[in-house]
């Protein structure tokens, strides 16, 4: 069985049916969402969102294409896209970490015998953003790690002015991160991953 068809909050998601107008035409109808993990097809359009999201603001991107391909291939079951109408919008790429706290290598290494999810990039295409997306996928994303079993906590780093977001998506600031990208300087922030005998009973992980 597939993830998606395992896990109810990743299956698409019509806005809205059809309707007919008082002439008898059909309205255009809102497109169709779609929740999935990524593969490494998916690659170019990840890196072409990303590039735009960062390098504007921080002069470099989290991944580089050849990264993206690199963890697609890896660990295609730790990302999660948002399409709509087959449109990348949003999206989330993680791997595994097996240490308390990230360290540099973390940023390259998937490590398969983990139990931490260190998410590498959460981003959203410039055209939808300011509508809520980027809090949605990522409560998408938790609750789909809460179906892995190997999964205890999620782990990220982020620039100060993000730390806000992350703490209304349940985060909690662990610290300085030991990892530095030039002359960034990162808070460590921490989820836990609970209720795996629950969610494997209520909903088909």
């Amino acid at each position: 069985m597939s993830v998606l068809s395992a896990l109810p909050f990743l299956k698409p998601v019509h806005l809205r049916s059809p309707r007919s107008s008082p002439g008898g035409q059909r309205r255009h109808t809102l497109p169709a969402s779609e929740f999935r993990c990524l593969s490494p097809e998916d690659a170019i359009s990840v890196f072409e969102i990303e590039r735009e999201a960062f390098i504007s603001v921080s002069g470099d991107c989290p991944l580089h294409l050849d990264e993206i391909r690199h963890f697609l291939n890896l660990c295609p079951e730790l990302s999660l896209g948002w399409f709509e109408e087959g449109r990348l919008v949003a999206f989330i790429i993680g791997s595994l970490w097996d240490q308390e706290r990230l360290s540099q290598a973390a940023l390259t290494l998937h490590k398969p015998q983990g139990s931490a999810v260190h998410i590498h990039v959460l981003a959203v295409h410039r055209t939808v953003r300011q509508q809520g997306k980027g809090s949605i996928l990522m409560w998408r994303y938790l609750q789909y790690l809460r179906c892995l079993p190997f999964a205890r906590r999620a782990l990220l780093m982020c620039e100060d002015f993000l730390v806000p977001f992350y703490q209304k998506c349940g985060f909690e600031a662990l610290g300085p991160c030991q990892v530095t990208v030039g002359d960034l300087a990162f808070v460590e922030m921490q989820h836990p991953v609970r209720g795996h005998a629950f969610m494997r009973r209520n909903s088909g992980c």
